[in-house]
C-alpha cells in the first residue's frame, strides 16, 4: 500500500515538473517600441517573480493556468494568462506619456524608461506645449513648462535683447549642454556683457531651431560632464528631431498683448514715450513638417520649418504726476522707449535615415535659421536736467544742435515753444544672425552584439551688428557726415566641428545585465571678432578738446569693434580631444550602478577628467530610490577667452564708455588677472520616483552643485585711480581707455535645490483628465570671490572686483521657487485648460545714487536717498512672488484640423517696479527711479512685463 502511494506522489510530481516550464520575453513601451526597464513580472497569488533587463528582457517560471501581473512605474498594471508560447513581447501602455517615454539621457547605455533611469529626466512634447500658449518661441514655452528652466526676456541690453538663452537649476547659460539627436550643438557667438541675465555667459540658442522639426525634448536635470563633456554641469537638454514620414502638419498662430495698464500709450501723455497700437507685440508664427519614406527598408527624411514674426512692445508707467498721485513715477527719461524688440526669423531643419545593409544606417541632420531684431537702445536727451548728454548728438560748426527730423523728437511741456532743452532720441540696433549645422554619420553592430557610431557635426553661427537710426556725434559738423544715422558695427561668428565614435555592448551574463560604452570626440572650434566700418567706432580729431574728447565717440547705442593692435577684431581657434567609458551594470533585477569617466585636453588649457557614479534601486514595484555623485568641469568658451569691447555703461547713473579688455591683452596681464581656466563642479542628488495609486506618479530630486573658479565680468576700474598702481595706468591711458573690466575665474558658488512633479492622468468614456504640479525649490550662496592680489590691495578694490550688487544679480539667475499647475479637461472632440505659474521672489541692487551712510555695516553697499526725509537707504529692489494665469480651449473642427484660442496672463499681473518706495524723486539728485539694469520701469525676471495676451492657433495634421 506504501508503494502505491508512493508511485502515485512520484506521478504527480513527474507532472508538475512537466507543466512547469520557462517563459522568456520582453516588455516595451506601448506607443514607442522602447524597452521597459524594471518592469516587475510576477505569477499571481505566488511568490515567485523577477524584473526586467535594462533591454525588457525577462525569464521566470511558470506553469499553466496561471495568471501573470505585469507593472512598471508609470504604466498601467496589466494581468494576462500564461500563453502557450515559451517567448513573448508584452506592451505597456502608459499612464502618462510624458512621464514613461523611454529617454537616452542620462547614460550612455540602453534607453531607459523615465521612471527608471538613475537620474532625473524631463521629457517635453513640443508640440503639445505650443499649442496651448501664447508664446510663439521654443524658449518662453519651456520656461512655462519645465520649472527648473531659467530664462529671462532682455530689455536695454544690447545684444541679448536680440537672443535668448537658458540655463538649469540657475546656473549660467553656458553650463547646461545642448544635444541634438545626442549630438552635440554648437553655442552662439554671442556672449553677455552688461546689464543682463548670466553676463559674461554665451549659450546655445534654442529658437533657432523650428519647433516643427521637433519631436520631443529630454531635460536631463544633472551633473553629466563625464558622459557628455564640457558645459554639462547644470545638465543636458537633448532636441530630438522627428522620424514622421507620409504626414503633413502645419500650425498658425497669432498672438497680442492687451496690457491696459502699463502699455505706454495708457500714459497720462503719451507723447512723453515711443507708442505702438493698443494691442502690441503682435506676432504671427508659422510651423509645417513632412517625412518621406527612402527606400523599401525603413530610410526617410522629414523637414521641418518655421516663420516668425514678433512686433515691439512699448510700456511705461501711466501716472507721471508725482505732485498728485503718490503712487506716480516720474518721466521715465532714461527709456523713452522700453519694451521687448522686434524679431523676424525663419529657418528649417531636416533629420534623414537610410540603412545601406542589414546592420549599418546612414543618418544626417542639420539646418539653417535666420533672425534680424531690432531694438531701442537708452534714451539721449540733450538738454534735460537730469540727463544732460549734448556729447551724443550731432552740431555745426558753431555747436548747434543739428535737429534730425524722423529720428531726433521734442517733448515740449510748454506746447508750442520749440526748446531744444526737451530734444531726445533712442538709438536703434539691428541685429541679424545666421545659424547654421550639419551632422552626418554612420552607425550599425558588429561582431557579438556591438554597437556602434561614428558622426561629424559642424555648427556656425554669426551675430552681426547695425546701428540704426542713430550718430556718431564725434564725426565732423558737416550735414553728409555728422547726420549719418546707419552704421556697420561689426560682430563675431563662431565655428564648432565635432567628430565622435562610440561603441557599446550589452552583456546579459553579467549579473542581471551590463552595458559596457566608450567611444572618443575631437572638437575644432573658432572665434572670429571683426571689426565695423570706420564710422562705427571713429573719434574725430577735430572733436577732442585739451581735456578730452568733448564728444562721445563711436555709433551710439552700441559703438562698433575697433580693428589694429589695440582694438577688438581678432581670430582664435583650438582644438580639443576626449574619451569616455560608462558601465550601466544592473546588479540585480532591482538594483542599477551606473558608472562614467571622461578625460578631455583641450590645446589652449591642458588636461582636466571627471567621474560620475548614479544608482537606482527598486525598493518596491511602486518606489524606486536613486541618486548620483558626479564631478564636473566647463572649459572656458572662445567667447570669454576673446571677446573685447567698448561699450556704453552706467557709472553713478551716467552712460560712458568702458572696454570689457580681452583676457589674452597685455592690459589683464598688467593688471594681474590671470589666465582663465576651467570651472569645475561637484555634483549631488538625491530622490524617489513613487506610484502610490493607479495613474499618479510623484518624483522628487533634491541636488547640491558646488562650482569653484565660475567666470564673470569684474567690475569697473576707473584710468587715474591711484589705486590701481602706476603700470596698470599707463598701460589704460596709452590705449584711450576710460574704464577697464576683466573675464575672471572670480567666484565660488553653491546651488541647493529640490526638484518635484506631481503627475496625474485618467481617461473614460471618451473623456480624459490631466494634472500635473511641478516644482523647483532653491538658493545660490556665494562662497568666495577669488580677487587677484593686484585688486586685493584696499577694502574697495576688493568690494569693487565683484561688487555686492553683482553678488545679488548672480543670485538673482533664478527665482528662489517656481511652480506649474496644468491642468486640462477634455471630452472627444474638446478641451479646456489652465496653466498656473508661480514665479518666486528675488531681489537685486541699484548702482548707489547717494554715499554710504557710516552706520552701514558694509561700506561699499549702494544707497538712496528718500524724498521725505532725506534718509539714505539700501538700494535693493525687491521683486516678490507672482501667480499668472493662462486659460486656453480648443476644439477639433474636423479629424484633421484642431483650433485653439486661450489668454496667456488672464488677470494682467506684472513684476514689482524696478524702484525704492519712496525714492523717486529726480530732483533730490539720489533718486533710485531708472537705476536698475533695464532702466526702465520692471527689470527683466522671468515672469516677463507685458502682460495679457491673447492668441489663437490653428492645427492641421494630415
Amino acid at each position: 500500500m506504501k508503494g502505491l502511494l508512493f508511485l502515485a506522489c512520484l506521478i504527480c510530481c513527474s507532472f508538475l515538473v512537466k507543466a512547469q516550464r520557462t517563459l522568456s520575453g520582453k516588455v516595451a513601451d506601448k506607443s514607442t517600441g522602447g524597452a521597459v526597464d524594471g518592469a516587475t513580472i510576477r505569477v499571481k497569488g505566488t511568490k515567485r517573480g523577477t524584473s526586467t533587463a535594462s533591454d525588457g528582457s525577462f525569464t521566470l517560471q511558470v506553469n499553466r493556468g496561471e495568471i501573470l501581473v505585469i507593472s512598471s512605474i508609470g504604466y498601467t498594471t496589466m494581468q494576462m494568462p500564461v500563453p502557450e508560447e515559451a517567448t513573448i513581447n508584452i506592451p505597456l501602455e502608459a499612464i502618462s506619456a510624458e512621464l514613461s517615454q523611454v529617454v537616452f539621457v542620462g547614460s550612455r547605455g540602453a534607453a531607459r524608461s523615465k521612471t527608471e533611469s538613475p537620474v532625473p529626466v524631463d521629457v517635453i512634447n513640443v508640440n503639445g506645449v505650443g499649442q496651448t500658449t501664447a508664446k510663439p518661441d521654443l524658449m518662453s514655452q519651456l520656461n512655462m513648462a519645465v520649472p527648473s528652466f531659467n530664462y529671462n526676456k532682455q530689455s536695454g541690453g544690447d545684444g541679448s535683447d536680440a537672443i535668448d538663452f537658458a540655463s538649469l537649476r540657475g546656473l549660467g547659460f553656458d553650463q547646461t549642454l545642448v544635444l541634438i539627436n545626442g549630438k552635440r550643438q554648437h553655442l552662439s557667438a554671442f556672449v553677455n556683457e552688461v546689464g543682463t541675465r548670466g553676463r559674461g555667459n554665451s549659450g546655445t540658442d534654442l529658437n533657432a531651431i523650428p519647433e516643427a522639426a521637433i519631436d520631443r525634448i529630454e531635460i536631463l536635470r544633472d551633473g553629466a560632464s563625464a558622459q557628455y563633456g564640457s558645459d554639462a554641469i547644470a545638465g543636458v537638454i537633448n532636441i530630438i528631431l522627428k522620424k514622421n514620414v507620409k504626414h503633413f502638419n502645419l500650425s498658425i498662430g497669432t498672438s497680442a498683448y492687451d496690457d491696459k495698464k502699463y502699455n505706454s500709450l495708457n500714459a497720462v501723455d503719451p507723447t512723453q514715450f515711443y507708442t505702438g497700437s493698443k494691442l502690441d507685440g503682435q506676432s504671427l508664427s508659422v510651423g509645417m513638417d513632412y517625412g518621406l519614406p527612402i527606400g523599401s527598408k525603413g530610410g526617410f527624411i522629414n523637414v521641418g520649418a518655421n516663420f516668425m514674426s514678433y512686433g515691439k512692445t512699448f510700456r511705461a508707467v501711466p501716472d507721471t504726476n508725482i505732485a498728485t498721485n503718490a503712487a506716480a513715477l516720474p518721466i521715465d527719461i532714461w527709456r523713452r522707449a522700453f519694451g521687448d524688440g522686434s524679431v523676424v526669423s525663419g529657418g528649417g531643419m531636416y533629420n534623414m535615415e537610410i540603412p545601406v545593409s542589414a546592420k549599418t544606417t546612414f543618418y544626417s541632420f542639420g539646418g539653417y535659421n535666420y533672425k534680424h531684431s531690432n531694438v531701442y537702445a537708452w534714451t539721449r536727451s540733450w538738454g534735460n536736467p537730469h540727463r544732460s548728454q549734448p556729447t551724443k548728438f550731432p552740431t555745426d560748426a558753431n555747436g548747434n544742435l543739428v535737429f534730425v527730423p524722423g529720428i531726433m523728437r521734442v517733448y515740449d511741456p510748454t506746447k508750442g515753444v520749440l526748446d531744444t532743452n526737451n530734444v531726445y532720441y533712442n538709438p536703434q540696433e539691428d541685429v541679424y544672425i545666421k545659424d547654421a549645422s550639419l551632422a552626418v554619420g554612420f552607425r550599425g553592430t558588429i561582431g557579438d552584439g556591438w554597437s556602434w557610431d561614428i558622426s561629424n557635426n559642424l555648427g556656425y553661427n554669426d551675430f552681426h551688428y547695425w546701428g540704426n537710426k542713430t550718430f556718431n556725434a564725434s564725426l565732423l559738423p558737416y550735414a553728409d557726415e555728422a547726420t549719418k544715422t546707419r552704421f556697420d558695427d561689426g560682430g563675431f561668428s563662431f565655428t564648432q566641428n565635432t567628430t565622435n565614435l562610440d561603441f557599446s555592448k550589452h552583456f546579459s551574463g553579467i549579473g542581471a545585465g551590463v552595458t559596457l560604452s566608450f567611444g572618443g570626440e575631437f572638437r575644432y572650434e573658432r572665434y572670429n571678432l571683426y571689426a565695423g566700418e570706420l564710422d562705427s567706432y571713429f573719434a574725430d580729431s577735430a572733436t577732442l578738446g585739451p581735456g578730452g574728447p568733448v564728444k562721445a565717440s563711436g555709433s551710439e547705442g552700441y559703438p562698433g569693434y575697433q580693428p589694429g593692435p589695440n582694438g577688438d577684431a581678432s581670430v582664435h581657434s583650438r582644438t580639443n580631444t576626449s574619451g569616455y567609458i560608462d558601465l550601466a551594470f544592473d546588479v540585480t533585477r532591482a538594483w542599477l550602478v551606473d558608472v562614467a569617466e571622461r578625460f578631455e585636453n583641450y590645446s589652449d588649457f591642458g588636461f582636466v577628467s571627471t567621474q560620475k557614479v548614479a544608482t537606482r534601486y527598486k525598493i518596491a514595484d511602486n518606489f524606486n530610490v536613486r541618486g548620483s555623485v558626479s564631478t564636473g568641469f566647463r572649459a572656458p568658451t572662445l567667447q570669454q577667452l576673446d571677446f573685447s569691447n567698448t561699450n556704453t555703461n552706467i557709472i553713478n547713473g551716467n552712460l560712458v564708455y568702458a572696454k570689457l579688455v580681452p583676457n589674452y591683452s597685455n592690459i589683464a596681464r598688467t593688471a594681474g588677472i590671470p589666465k582663465l581656466t576651467q570651472e569645475t563642479s561637484t555634483n549631488v542628488s538625491l530622490g524617489f520616483t513613487w506610484q502610490p495609486i493607479h495613474n499618479l506618479t510623484f518624483t522628487a530630486d533634491a541636488y547640491s552643485i558646488q562650482i569653484k573658479n565660475r567666470i564673470v565680468i569684474s567690475g569697473q576700474y576707473a584710468q587715474g585711480d591711484p589705486t590701481l598702481g602706476a603700470p596698470l595706468n599707463a598701460a589704460l591711458l596709452a590705449q584711450g581707455i576710460q574704464y577697464a573690466q576683466f573675464f575672471a575665474n572670480a567666484v565660488n558658488t553653491r546651488n541647493n535645490g529640490l526638484d518635484l512633479v506631481l503627475d496625474y492622468n485618467q481617461r473614460w468614456l471618451g473623456n480624459h483628465f490631466r494634472a500635473v504640479l511641478a516644482g523647483n525649490l532653491q538658493g545660490i550662496k556665494i562662497n568666495k570671490v577669488n580677487v587677484p592680489p593686484t585688486f586685493s590691495g584696499t577694502p574697495s578694490d576688493s568690494a569693487n572686483f565683484f561688487s555686492d550688487r553683482e553678488q545679488y544679480f548672480l543670485k538673482a539667475s533664478a527665482p528662489k521657487s517656481k511652480f506649474s499647475l496644468n491642468l486640462e479637461y477634455g471630452k472627444r472632440s474638446w478641451a479646456v485648460g489652465t496653466h498656473l505659474t508661480y514665479f518666486g521672489s528675488l531681489s537685486t541692487l541699484g548702482f548707489g545714487e547717494t554715499a554710504t551712510p557710516a552706520s552701514s555695516p558694509d561700506p561699499f553697499f549702494p544707497y538712496v536717498t528718500l524724498d521725505a526725509t532725506g534718509q539714505a537707504v539700501p538700494e535693493i529692489f525687491h521683486f516678490s512672488g507672482k501667480v499668472t494665469t493662462d486659460l486656453y480651449a480648443s476644439y477639433n473642427l474636423t479629424k484633421k484640423a484642431t483650433l485653439t484660442l486661450g489668454v496667456d496672463n488672464l488677470f494682467n499681473v506684472h513684476p514689482d517696479k524696478s524702484v525704492v518706495p519712496g525714492s523717486v524723486s529726480l530732483a533730490t539728485g539720489s533718486s533710485s527711479w531708472g537705476d536698475s539694469e533695464s532702466g526702465g520701469p520692471f527689470d527683466a525676471v522671468q515672469m516677463g512685463f507685458d502682460g495679457t495676451r491673447l492668441f489663437a492657433k490653428l492645427i492641421f495634421n494630415f
